[in-house]
């Protein structure tokens, strides 16, 4: 498929959109080889079905995530971006975004999981990750602590106290602000307020603690008959768009 290929994919996956100069220029700042935004073009569209496949399109001068396209959200998204830079990582780990699943287990990341396995899965890891798995993708993608703590009780989990709620909404939030993001082309909210000075945090919410500590499911009996919660679609369900791919 060519290097260049897994480039576009790459960066697509962690930025979102990313415009065809952008590849160039990257892809000339790690390789040997020296590629201009033509050629990027000419070999992306001999390879339109290979992209398809990677959840990428083509729109104009920019690669687009299937996901930003399915919802018409591409003029959004790009508004969501201007003036903001690049995070760049070294080749090896930028390639492994070619994997649309693949993110970084930052330590804020493993703080939680460590959390959830010990309180609330017995030990068990692959539960803790699943759960974490889905959290990581909230705090990607318009994140929502109410979200949030309905991926804890489809996990079963209760909660004992308000003291262990407080102690799991601040691992939420410290994974919310070190998570790359689209909006911010692959920056942590963390980073991101490092080099700018300016508040980019997710604070931690004052009152959504006690807003959380009444839902049914955490410290008493889940009604379902009353609880009334949308159904919110998990990180390995089918996407409701109906394309039969994972949402």
């Amino acid at each position: 498929m060519g290097l260049v290929i897994d480039y576009v994919i790459s960066l697509t996956h962690l930025y979102g959109l990313v415009h065809k100069d952008k590849v160039a220029e990257i892809y000339n700042m790690q390789n040997d080889e020296n590629v201009g935004a033509a050629d990027v073009d000419d070999r992306a569209k001999n390879h339109v079905d290979e992209l398809g496949k990677n959840f990428v399109e083509l729109h104009g001068d920019y690669f687009v995530h299937e996901a930003i396209m399915e919802f018409d959200e591409f003029e959004q998204e790009l508004a969501k971006r201007q003036g903001k830079p690049f995070y760049i990582p070294k080749q090896k780990e930028l390639l492994k975004y070619k994997d649309d699943f693949y993110f970084e287990r930052t330590k804020e990341y493993k703080a939680l999981k460590r959390y959830v396995q010990r309180h609330f899965f017995n030990g068990d890891s692959y539960k803790a990750e699943m759960l974490c798995e889905d959290i990581q993708g909230e705090c990607q993608f318009g994140f929502s602590l109410d979200n949030v703590f309905q991926s804890f009780e489809r996990d079963g989990v209760v909660f004992e106290s308000e003291n262990q709620v407080r102690e799991v909404m601040e691992l939420v939030m410290d994974l919310s602000n070190n998570v790359r993001l689209w909006e911010n082309n692959g920056f942590t909210p963390h980073e991101l307020t490092s080099r700018t000075e300016r508040p980019m945090l997710n604070p931690l919410p004052e009152e959504e603690a006690y807003h959380v500590m009444a839902k049914p499911g955490i410290g008493q009996e889940t009604n379902a008959a009353t609880q009334g919660v949308n159904k919110k679609v998990g990180r390995n369900d089918p996407c409701p768009c109906g394309s039969g791919k994972k949402y």
